[in-house]
């Protein structure tokens, strides 16, 4: 064999301590792997040239006080991360923080299906129960909540939630029922609330959603059970006057136009009264909760709390 063909011949860590029993067993024994065939016919190489008669090679020692230690500086990197993937990388971590916009986004949509949900599950229960009057007012509280948590927008889903929840489970008229006496209501002081209105103005104006939402209660159950409960109501009321007025000494009958306002009268002043005593119980349950400083409330309720 050549000098030139030796020296491509790499040198095996360990070969003079296995070169005696590779050399024995590449003689005697025909090795069936090809692994141990290569080593013997290697072996048996550098034991023929004798050019090194103790194969060794230079250990590769590193200092302790080194901590990193580059084997190869030509190898390139098996992966790149580029500086557009670092940039989306750095936005996805920022948006999955506290105050990212899709951990926000996520917290709200979780807390109006919580609102919806329970908002549903009572005004099932308090029907179911026959209860309604004593924890009505308590159902446009989930709408309000939301508004001022987040946005007009939560509290309108947070409505139309709770109205498709009671579609599903109790049929359309509790759900219908649900939105003309309690879902605009809620949405309506929630929007006020929300951008900081008056109570004057909060109070009139929801007070005509409430009058508003109460006819339409009527015209339904008027529709459903063939019968005008709106004409029933007038004609009551014109009763009601008549006998008044006759005791009274005078008699006068009064027309159907001075029924109508009466009774639109009465039924605003009852909704009145309504929207003010939530207003008087949801401002002090947002001030309880620490939302004083997003309420616009009265300096003598102010002082009251």
């Amino acid at each position: 064999m050549n000098p030139s063909t030796t020296m491509n011949v790499p040198k095996i860590h360990g070969c003079n301590c296995l070169q005696p029993l590779i050399s024995h067993i590449s003689k005697n024994v025909k090795p069936t792997s090809p692994t141990l065939y290569l080593k013997s016919k290697l072996c048996h190489i550098s034991s023929a040239t004798n050019l090194y008669p103790y194969a060794q090679f230079s250990t590769f020692r590193t200092d302790p006080k080194l901590k990193n230690v580059r084997v190869s500086e030509i190898g390139a990197p098996l992966w790149i991360q580029n500086d557009e993937n670092e940039g989306e990388n750095t936005l996805y971590s920022e948006d999955l923080t506290m105050n990212g916009n899709v951990y926000q986004k996520t917290l709200r949509l979780v807390e109006c299906s919580m609102f919806a949900a329970l908002g549903g599950l009572v005004y099932i229960l308090s029907s179911s129960l026959a209860i309604e009057n004593y924890f009505g007012c308590f159902f446009a509280l989930p709408i309000v909540f939301s508004s001022m948590r987040w946005d007009i927008v939560a509290g309108r889903k947070t409505m139309v939630a709770t109205a498709t929840l009671l579609l599903v489970l109790a049929g359309p008229i509790k759900a219908i029922t649900y939105l003309l006496m309690h879902g605009f209501l809620g949405l309506a002081m929630g929007s006020l609330w929300r951008s900081k209105t008056s109570w004057g103005v909060s109070i009139f104006v929801s007070a005509i959603v409430r009058a508003a939402g109460a006819l339409g209660y009527v015209v339904m159950y008027s529709f459903l059970i063939r019968e005008n409960i709106l004409a029933l109501i007038t004609i009551n009321i014109h009763a009601s006057a008549t006998f008044i007025l006759s005791s009274l000494g005078f008699l006068a009958i009064p027309s159907m136009d001075v029924i109508y306002s009466i009774f639109g009268t009465l039924l605003l002043i009852n909704c009145c009264f309504f929207v003010f005593l939530l207003h008087l119980l949801y401002a002090l349950f947002f001030s309880r909760l620490g939302m004083k400083e997003s309420l616009r409330l009265p300096k003598w309720f102010a002082k009251a709390i």
